[in-house]
């Protein structure tokens, strides 16, 4: 069977030093790592001390390195750190894969992490059947389709966002429109080289990773292509809502404009009828004169506007 042993933080949680010395497949996850317990995982197992500074150094691109003895893979993944779909938290986890151990490095906990124990120690032997090789799939599974959750949520949310800015467009919109798009950003940077890392490893001939477990990892791998066409989908839609936020701008501007427009109109022909009888006229201050100019500055702007609604202008 498969012996599961946690470190965190430099202490052994689970099993020991003695089952480091055991004989049998071994899964040792790592948690908060060390300089101090990575280099004596390296002396133990025979780690390159390559691979061994990058579990130090986060911000490592997804990759797949072989070693004489094992080899090195870099997974990443998201999660959500608050009700805001765009505020994401990069995990990014380190292997070293062996025929008969395992070594995961991680800085942040991760929940599918502790899914993955209680199914290797609720099943051992079936794990046993299958292999470390399989233990991996299974981290490299539950990582991948966390990222579901996320794209389901932004999709809905972007929708609300669509129709929003077609009832009414606010300057917000647009600030939300950049963040989840830099977001989208942020996802493809990630996931276009796991894609990559995880088809080499569905792939049969490489070391360490049975035949039959490829075909586990070509299941992540056309979950990382779903993942993938979410994303561009996203971004054409990112990208139509912008050119809608845009166009329900350039009407209002448009209708703000006509209005404007219509009343200055209006006030036009007044203010050529006050100039005409403010002229300095005895004959213009008679009686019959203020009737004929209080009748047209008042039927005058009532009949244009009358006549604009006639034309659908107004």
């Amino acid at each position: 069977m498969i012996q599961v042993c946690l470190v965190k933080d430099g202490q052994l949680l689970t099993g020991g030093e003695e089952l480091l010395q055991e004989e049998g497949r071994k899964w040792i996850d790592v948690l908060h790592p060390t300089e101090e317990v990575l280099s004596r995982l390296a002396a133990h197992f025979g780690l390159h001390k390559l691979a061994v500074e990058d579990c130090l150094h986060l911000d490592q691109r997804p990759k797949l390195e072989e070693y004489p003895n094992h080899q090195f893979i870099v997974l990443q993944g998201f999660t959500v750190t608050g009700k805001d779909v765009c505020e994401l938290t990069l995990h990014e986890h380190h292997f070293f894969l062996a025929q008969d151990w395992l070594i995961s490095v991680h800085e942040l906990p991760f929940a599918g992490h502790h899914t993955v124990v209680r199914r290797v120690k609720d099943d051992p032997q079936g794990t046993l059947i299958r292999g470390t090789d399989f233990v991996l799939y299974m981290l490299a599974d539950t990582l991948v389709d966390a990222q579901f959750p996320i794209l389901d949520a932004f999709s809905d949310e972007l929708e609300d966002l669509e129709v929003s800015i077609f009832e009414k467009p606010e300057k917000s919109h647009l600030q939300r429109i950049f963040a989840m798009k830099r977001m989208l950003v942020t996802l493809r940077r990630v996931l276009s080289p796991q894609r990559d890392v995880v088809g080499l490893l569905s792939r049969r001939g490489i070391p360490n990773v049975h035949e039959k477990t490829t075909l586990y990892f070509r299941d992540v791998y056309d979950h990382l292509v779903r993942l993938y066409e979410q994303i561009d989908a996203g971004r054409d839609i990112i990208g139509n809502v912008i050119d809608g936020y845009l166009s329900m701008v350039a009407n209002k501007t448009n209708d703000i404009s006509k209005q404007l427009t219509i009343f200055a109109t209006i006030f036009l022909p007044l203010s050529c009828i006050v100039g005409f009888f403010g002229q300095n006229f005895d004959r213009l201050y008679t009686p019959g004169a203020w009737y004929v100019m209080w009748a047209s500055i008042v039927a005058l702007p009532v009949g244009m506007i009358f006549w604009f609604k006639h034309k659908e202008w107004l």
